[in-house]
């Protein structure tokens, strides 16, 4: 799949599509755009950003939960990188009390706290560039057929 098929696949075919499987080239394709494309509008501000981010959140979703799919995977588990970081985001320290302005210190304690919420961030990351990354089953899965058998069909 070429960088614009996989761009018109995500944008226009599948914008929401969970179900079925993503090829590595599908994937990776319309992650490169977003990345490049996310930086450009990202010179233009922080609202602009916001757009384009919510724009392509669900096409960049379901591609992720599609290729997980591929490999055999729940695509469900693409929502665990999500969950932690809201749920890191919600525990980091340092955050102002309600009703208090400013940044609150941070102690040595929650400080520690942070770097390990960091560290299994980073982790989690890793393993899922690993997952991401992995061959798709050759043969139909449960998810259905590989991806190339899809696009020969169609």
């Amino acid at each position: 799949m070429t960088l614009s098929e996989s761009v018109r696949t995500c944008l226009t075919q599948k914008y929401a599509s969970f179900s079925g499987r993503a090829s590595r080239s599908e994937y990776w394709w319309f992650m490169g755009a977003y990345l490049f494309f996310g930086m450009g509008v990202g010179l233009l501000g922080k609202a602009a950003q916001l757009v384009f981010v919510l724009a392509v959140i669900c096409p960049l979703v379901a591609v992720g939960a599609r290729r997980l799919q591929d490999t055999g995977r729940p695509g469900a588990l693409i929502f665990v990188p999500l969950a932690l970081a809201l749920l890191f985001a919600w525990l980091a320290p340092g955050a102002p009390a309600q009703g208090t302005p400013g940044v609150q210190p941070v102690t040595q304690g929650e400080a520690i706290g942070a770097l390990a919420m960091m560290l299994i961030q980073m982790l989690v990351a890793l393993i899922y560039l690993w997952l991401l990354t992995r061959p798709g089953d050759d043969r139909a899965n449960a998810y259905g057929p590989p991806p190339e058998t899809v696009a020969q069909e169609a």
